[in-house]
């Protein structure tokens, strides 16, 4: 599925990944005691970020991989009734490999 969305500047579309319904112990837990998703996967990237200099500084993610993110941040936006959220590259706290 291609996305129309191009992100600017630094930031980063990150489709956050729902944890399971259901635990090893097979306790199923119900979407209001959900915590907010800290996994993600990058979905689109932005133009870049620039140095003091002008320079181009490179992404340390690409699209597709795996990402924690922070829990309460980011903007939620909807695109074709699905839920993403987009994030200042700084807001990625580590690739899941």
């Amino acid at each position: 599925m291609a996305l129309n969305v191009k992100p600017l500047g630094d930031r980063v579309l990150v489709e956050p990944q729902e944890e399971k319904e259901i635990k090893k112990g097979g306790i199923i837990i119900p979407d209001s005691a959900k915590e907010k998703p800290t996994e993600g996967v990058i979905r689109a990237l932005g133009t870049g970020k620039k140095d003091d200099n002008g320079k181009l500084i490179a992404f340390e993610v690409k699209v597709g991989d795996r990402v924690l993110i922070s829990k309460y941040g980011g903007t939620e936006i909807k695109i074709d009734g699905k839920e993403y959220k987009l994030f200042n590259s700084d807001d990625i706290l580590a690739v899941i490999e």
